[in-house]
């Protein structure tokens, strides 16, 4: 894991005098940016305001539920606004009407005015969760798993009325492992970003970090992940689906389909031997695999799920549903 930042001279001051502290607007929904409000809290740094999105209805009985960075907030008594639109004129009065030197954004899940972003003295930063100018956007976390990436990271950045485009102030790097999934990056991502951002303040506030304006020719662009990018494709190489499946972990997940109902592939590998079976073709089938027939290699399905069945190993699944050779996978 590495650092990167540019400062404005070799005083830099790295962290903040006992008893110093900025005052804060938060702004944060999902669970990823739990982790940073909670690093900022412990930090010393004073939250005067959490804003987050609107509680929305969940599930059949249609219960509004609480964002989890409104949880937190509420936890630590701490005041929180849910505007459904915080460019409305009637929001921007209300965060007038808070005191704070920075506002600090982690998948707020709304895009802020100019007028709100020159509100504090600070600017408004946020944090993302790749190595801009890469994966601006929804879902860096998943793209970067299911891109086979080698490494990605945090950036802090100054904030503009673009999506993701402005200064990079400060980053932090990770290598992925092996089988890293979208869940697991997502959760060393979170807390890297609580490091990042406690970092970062202090040399802010002392005004020895220099922004670094982003290379747009190396820029690219993320969608939030819908539920069908999820199909598998077994015209696609191994190697390909195998990270699809690892970027869907935790959701939406990888499928495709078994006798017309929906299969979710949790957990696979890939192996390099020849078949000339079509793809989609199950070649064999073994005690803690099922190989399928893919446009380059075959897939070994380790952990999977029928429609309307619970999560398993391909032993237990096979205990009670009979595969062979021949089979096929998809619609």
């Amino acid at each position: 894991m590495s650092t990167t930042m540019k400062t404005r001279n070799a005083k830099t001051k790295t962290h903040l005098q006992k008893g110093d502290s900025m005052k804060i607007i938060y702004m944060g929904t999902p669970d990823f940016s739990v982790g940073a409000l909670e690093a900022l809290i412990l930090a010393g740094h004073e939250i005067s305001l959490v804003v987050t999105q609107p509680d929305r209805p969940k599930g059949r009985s249609g219960e509004l539920q609480f964002s989890p960075v409104k949880e937190c907030a509420l936890k630590h008594g701490i005041p929180v606004f849910q505007p459904e639109r915080i460019k409305k004129p009637e929001a921007v009065s209300v965060l007038k009407e808070y005191e704070a030197d920075i506002y600090v954004v982690a998948a707020f899940g709304q895009l802020l005015s100019k007028e709100i972003l020159d509100i504090p003295r600070f600017g408004c930063i946020n944090i993302h969760a790749s190595l801009l100018p890469k994966y601006r956007g929804a879902s860096p976390i998943q793209q970067a798993v299911i891109d086979g990436e080698e490494k990605t990271g945090v950036t802090i950045m100054q904030m503009n009325e673009g999506m993701d485009t402005g200064d990079i102030l400060y980053q932090k790097e990770i290598y992925l492992d092996k089988k890293e999934t979208g869940e697991t990056l997502f959760d060393k991502l979170a807390v890297l970003g609580a490091q990042a951002i406690v970092e970062a303040l202090p040399l802010i506030e002392a005004e020895t970090l220099t922004g670094v304006k982003q290379d747009e020719s190396k820029a690219t662009h993320v969608k939030m992940i819908q539920k069908s990018q999820g199909l598998i494709d077994f015209n696609q190489s191994a190697v390909v689906i195998e990270r699809l499946v690892r970027g869907m972990n935790s959701w939406p997940s990888a499928y495709t389909f078994l006798q017309g109902k929906q299969l979710k592939i949790w957990d696979a590998d890939v192996v390099s031997d020849v078949s000339k079976d079509m793809p989609g073709t199950i070649t064999a089938v073994e005690k803690e695999g099922i190989y399928v027939q893919t446009g380059d290699g075959l897939l070994r399905i380790n952990e999977l799920q029928l429609e309307g069945k619970k999560r398993m190993t391909t032993h237990d699944f096979l205990l009670g549903y009979k595969l062979q050779p021949g089979d096929r996978l998809g619609k």
